[in-house]
C-alpha cells in the first residue's frame, strides 16, 4: 500500500472514528441524540440517492415513524442540529489532517528544499542553483476573499485541537471537543475589512514569522556560507497582504481602513521583535552586549506599546543595532548566542517594520471614473495634439488635492496618497504595489500613473503599477499592451527607476468564468509567453503574479506541478500567487504545512529554471492540438453560457443568491447595484461556489468532454493521449480537472431532470460530466478518478461522506422554498427558517472542501 495512504488511514481515518465516538459521549445539549441519528440519516441519504429518490423524498422518509417530530418546526429544529453537528465533524477532520500532516506528507521528500538541493548536487547543478537564488524569489499574498466560513474562535479551536491530537492528550481533546460543541459557527454581522485584516494577521504572527526564517536556516545548512551572501541581497520569500488594501468591488475598504491595517501590521511585528529580544536577554548577559540589547528593548517597547502612533525608529536602525550586537558577541564573547541574534536579524530583513506588503487594488472602470472626476475638479486639460496616453504620462502634481463627491471615487484617488504615508511610516516596502483589476489596455495603466503623480508621489515614484488581465479577450491582447507600455518614453523611464522590473497579474478565477477551464488556462499560458517574449525584447524583467483560488476552476489544484510545468518560454525569476480562504488555513494553518507548501513553491520554480525536461517544452504540433482543444471547448462553454436557462438555473436552483447572507466577508457578493443578476456582475467565488454546492463543479470541467469527443471523431484521440503523456502542462491541467470531477455527484440533483423548466439544462450538464469523465479516464489510462493520488482521493471521500446529509438538507431546503413560493408563501416564518437552513448548510459544505488546493 502507498505509504502516504497508509499513514492517512492510520492517523486520520482511524482517529476520526475514535474521536467522533468521544464527541458523541460529551454532555452537550442535543449532541448525543443528534449524533445517534446522523449515521442513520447518512445511510438513508446514500441509499435514497441510489434508489433515485429526491432530497425531499429522502428527508420526508427519514421522519416517517418518528412521532416526536410531528410538526414542521420540530423537524426544522432537528435539521438545524444535524447541520451544527456535521460542521463540527468537519472541524474534527481538519484538526486530524493538520496534526497528521508531517506523517502523511514527507517533509523532506520530493519537492522539499533538502531533496531539491541533493538532486541539484547529483546533477552537478549546485552552482547554477546558487546563481539562480541570487534573483529567484516567491511572494505569497494573503487575500480576504470569502471562501472559508470559520470564525476566528473556531480557527483557534482547530489550532489547539491539532496540538492536543499531536500530543495524544485525551483530556485536552475532550475539552476542546466540548468547547467546539458550544462555540457558534456563524456570525450575526458581516466582518469589517479591518476585522478581516486582524484575522489574517494571525497567520503572519503565528505561522510565517517563524516558518520563513526556518526555511532560510535550512538553506544556509544546505548551501553553506554562500547562502549568507545570496540572501543578504535577495529576499527569498516575501509576503503580501490584500485585507485593507483590496477595494475592487468593496466600498467598505477606505483610506482610513488601509492606514489602520498598516499601523496594526507595524505594531504587531514590533511586538514580535520585542518578545524575541526579551528571550535573547535571558541568554545574552555579557558586558557590552547586554547594554546594546537593553537599548533595543527600550526602543521597541516604546514604539510597540507606549507610543505606536509616533514611530521613532526604523528597520534600518534595528538592523544596525543587531549587526553591532553580533560583532560584539564574536569579538568579545566567542560568538556565544550570535546565531540566535542572526535569527532575529533575518526576521527583520524579511518582515521589516511592515510585516507584509499591503497591495492596493481597484477596478479599471472605477479608476477611469475617478480620473475624470479629478480632471474636472482641478480643470486639467487633456486635449492637446499628443496621443491621449502620452498626455496622461506627462501629468504633474496637483497644487491642491481635490475631494470628490462620490466616496468610492474619492477613496480611489486618495488611496494613492495613503501609499506614500504608509511608506514614510513603515518603510518603502510596506505599500508600493497598485493592481488594476479588469485591465483593458495601456490607458488604464496611464491613468493610475497620472493619478499617482497628481496625488503627490513624486517624479521618482516608489510604485509598481500592476495590470491584471482577466478576460479571454484581454489575455489575447496582453502582449501587445505591454509592448505599447514598454515603448512609451515616460513609462520606460519609470521602469528604469524600478530596476527594469514589471509585474503582470493574470486572473485564473475570472478567466475560467469567462472562457471555460481549458481556454482560460491555455490563454494564460500563451499570454505569459507573449509577455515574456516582448519583455525580453525590451530588456524588462517581467514577474507574473497569479490570481489563484482554491478549486481547480479558480486556478487551484497541484501548485508544485503547475509551476514546474511552465518551461523556458515563460519568464520565471519569481513566483507570486494569491492564497485565499480555506487554502490559507489548509496549506498554511500549521508550521509543518506552511514549511512544506512554501518549499514546494520554491522548488517548483527552481526546478523549472534549472532542470531541463522535454515534458516542459511544447512543439508546434502540441501547440496546434492545444489550440484546437481550446477552440472547441471555448465554443462549447460559450454556448453553455448563452443558454437561456443558464442564469435562471443559478438563481432558482442553486445557492448563489444566499452567499450574500453568510456574513463571512466584508465584500458584497456581486458587482453592480442593480437588482437584476447579470453574468458580468457575478464574482468568481460565489459563481464557482454555487456549482460546488450543487456538486456539479461545472467550471472545472465543462468543455473537456466535448473537445475530446470531437478529437476522437476526427481520429486524433491518440494524439491527445500522447500529449497527456509528454506534456507536463497538459497533464497537470487534466489531473486538476479530475479533482473537480471527483467532487461531483449528479445523483444529488437528479430530481431536476424531471423539472419542467430546467430538466433539459440539467441533462446538458450531466451529459458533459459523463463525457468528460469518460475521456479523462481514457486519456490518463486510469480506471477511476485520482487513481494515481489515492491519499487525496481518500480525504475527499471522507469529507464527502460526512457532508452528504448537509447536501441533502440543503437541497431539501431549496425544494421547500420553491414549493412554498409557488403557493404564494414568499415571506413567512417557515420560509425564512428554510432560507436560514440553506445558508447554514453552506458553511460545512465549503469548509469540507479545503483539500481543493
Amino acid at each position: 500500500m502507498n505509504e502516504n495512504l497508509s499513514a492517512f488511514e492510520e492517523h486520520v481515518l482511524l482517529r476520526y472514528q475514535v474521536f467522533n465516538s468521544i464527541f458523541l459521549t460529551l454532555n452537550l445539549d442535543g449532541v448525543h441524540r443528534t449524533g445517534i441519528l446522523v449515521p442513520l440519516l447518512t445511510e438513508q441519504c446514500r441509499k435514497g440517492l441510489e434508489s433515485g429518490l429526491s432530497p425531499k423524498e429522502i428527508i420526508d422518509g427519514f421522519f416517517v415513524g418518528k412521532d416526536e417530530y410531528d410538526t414542521e418546526k420540530k423537524r426544522l429544529d432537528l435539521l438545524f442540529k444535524f447541520v451544527q453537528f456535521i460542521e463540527r465533524q468537519v472541524v474534527l477532520v481538519d484538526a486530524l489532517e493538520d496534526a497528521a500532516f508531517a506523517k502523511v506528507n514527507n517533509l523532506e521528500g520530493s519537492g522539499s528544499w533538502k531533496a531539491f538541493v541533493q538532486s541539484a548536487s547529483n546533477m552537478n547543478a549546485k552552482g547554477r542553483l546558487t546563481d539562480a537564488l541570487r534573483y529567484f524569489r516567491i511572494r505569497v499574498v494573503l487575500t480576504a476573499h470569502p471562501t472559508q466560513f470559520y470564525p476566528g474562535a473556531v480557527l483557534g479551536i482547530i489550532t489547539d485541537l491539532t496540538d492536543a491530537v499531536k500530543n495524544n492528550d485525551l483530556s485536552l481533546i475532550k475539552q476542546y471537543l466540548a468547547q467546539l460543541g458550544k462555540t457558534p459557527f456563524f456570525q450575526k454581522e458581516k466582518p469589517s475589512a479591518y476585522d478581516e485584516a486582524i484575522r489574517l494577521s494571525w497567520y503572519l504572527e503565528n505561522i510565517f514569522y517563524d516558518t520563513i526564517p526556518e526555511i532560510y536556516r535550512n538553506a544556509h545548512e544546505e548551501l553553506g556560507d554562500t547562502a549568507k551572501e545570496i540572501f543578504r541581497d535577495n529576499p527569498l520569500i516575501q509576503m503580501g497582504f490584500w485585507p485593507g488594501g483590496d477595494r475592487d468591488g468593496n466600498p467598505f475598504v477606505t483610506v482610513d481602513t488601509t492606514l489602520q491595517v498598516a499601523e496594526q501590521l507595524r505594531t504587531r511585528v514590533l511586538k514580535a521583535y520585542f518578545r524575541d529580544v526579551r528571550m535573547l536577554k535571558r541568554r545574552i548577559t555579557f558586558r557590552g552586549a547586554a547594554e546594546i540589547l537593553d537599548g533595543i528593548e527600550k526602543e521597541l517597547y516604546k514604539n510597540a506599546y507606549l507610543n505606536p502612533s509616533k514611530p521613532s525608529i526604523t528597520a534600518t536602525w534595528l538592523l544596525g543595532k543587531l549587526e553591532r550586537l553580533i560583532d560584539c558577541l564574536h569579538s568579545d564573547h566567542s560568538g556565544l548566542f550570535a546565531d540566535d541574534v542572526e535569527d532575529l536579524l533575518r526576521k527583520v530583513k524579511i518582515f521589516g517594520f511592515h510585516f507584509s506588503t499591503i497591495d492596493i487594488r481597484q477596478d479599471s472602470r472605477v479608476i477611469g471614473r475617478a480620473f475624470e472626476e479629478v480632471k474636472e475638479a482641478i480643470n486639467l486639460d487633456i486635449s492637446g495634439p499628443e496621443e491621449y496616453v502620452d498626455q496622461l504620462f506627462r501629468v504633474d502634481e496637483a497644487r491642491k488635492k481635490p475631494s470628490l463627491k462620490d466616496p468610492v471615487l474619492d477613496d480611489t484617488f486618495k488611496s494613492l496618497g495613503a501609499m506614500k504615508q504608509i511608506q514614510k511610516r513603515n518603510g518603502p516596502a510596506a505599500c508600493y504595489r497598485y493592481i488594476i483589476s479588469n485591465c483593458r489596455g495601456k490607458d488604464d495603466v496611464a491613468r493610475v500613473y497620472a493619478l499617482a503623480r497628481l496625488a503627490g508621489l513624486g517624479k521618482k515614484m516608489f510604485l509598481d503599477i500592476i495590470p491584471l488581465f482577466e478576460t479571454i479577450d484581454d489575455l489575447r491582447e496582453a502582449g501587445k499592451v505591454m509592448e505599447e507600455l514598454y515603448t512609451q518614453k515616460t513609462y520606460k523611464n519609470h521602469l528604469r527607476q524600478r530596476k527594469n522590473k514589471q509585474i503582470v497579474m493574470l486572473g485564473f478565477s475570472d478567466g475560467t468564468k469567462d472562457g471555460g477551464y481549458i481556454t482560460a488556462n491555455w490563454s494564460i499560458f500563451k499570454a505569459k509567453e507573449q509577455i515574456s517574449a516582448v519583455s525580453r525584447k525590451y530588456g524588462i524583467q517581467v514577474v507574473f503574479f497569479d490570481g489563484r483560488g482554491g478549486p481547480p476552476a479558480r486556478g487551484g489544484g497541484n501548485t508544485h506541478k503547475f509551476y514546474a510545468s511552465l518551461g523556458p518560454t515563460i519568464e520565471s525569476n519569481q513566483i507570486q500567487i494569491t492564497i485565499q480562504g480555506q487554502t490559507i488555513s489548509s496549506n498554511f494553518g500549521t508550521a509543518d504545512a506552511a514549511r512544506y507548501n512554501l518549499e514546494q513553491l520554491l522548488t517548483a520554480g527552481l526546478e523549472n529554471k534549472l532542470m531541463e525536461s522535454p515534458a516542459r517544452v511544447l512543439d508546434a504540433g502540441q501547440r496546434n492540438l492545444l489550440d484546437q482543444l481550446s477552440e472547441i471547448s471555448y465554443k462549447a462553454y460559450q454556448e453553455f453560457k448563452a443558454h437561456p436557462r443558464f442564469m435562471p438555473y443559478l438563481e432558482k436552483m442553486s445557492t448563489l443568491k444566499y452567499y450574500g447572507e453568510t456574513n463571512i466577508g466584508s465584500r458584497p457578493a456581486k458587482r453592480g447595484k442593480g437588482s437584476e443578476l447579470k453574468f458580468e456582475d457575478l464574482r468568481a467565488i460565489p459563481f464557482v461556489g454555487a456549482w460546488s454546492q450543487l456538486k456539479q463543479n461545472v467550471p472545472g470541467f465543462y468543455g473537456i468532454g466535448r473537445a475530446c469527443q470531437v478529437m476522437e471523431e476526427s481520429g486524433r484521440l491518440d494524439d491527445v493521449k500522447k500529449l497527456y503523456r509528454n506534456s507536463l502542462f497538459f497533464r497537470t491541467l487534466l489531473e486538476n480537472s479530475m479533482q473537480a470531477l471527483s467532487k461531483t455527484n449528479f445523483e444529488l440533483t437528479r430530481y431536476m431532470e424531471k423539472d419542467a423548466e430546467f430538466g433539459e439544462f440539467w441533462k446538458l450538464l450531466y451529459d458533459e460530466s459523463v463525457l468528460s469523465q469518460k475521456y479523462l479516464l481514457s486519456i490518463s489510462g486510469q480506471n477511476r478518478l485520482l487513481e494515481t493520488n489515492p491519499t487525496i482521493k481518500k480525504s475527499i471521500d471522507l469529507r464527502e461522506e460526512i457532508v452528504l446529509p448537509l447536501l441533502i438538507i440543503q437541497q431539501y431546503g431549496l425544494m421547500k422554498i420553491k414549493e412554498m413560493e409557488s403557493k404564494g408563501q414568499k415571506s413567512t416564518s417557515i420560509t425564512d427558517a428554510y432560507r436560514k437552513l440553506v445558508v447554514r448548510s453552506l458553511y460545512g459544505n465549503i469548509n469540507a472542501s479545503r483539500n481543493s488546493a
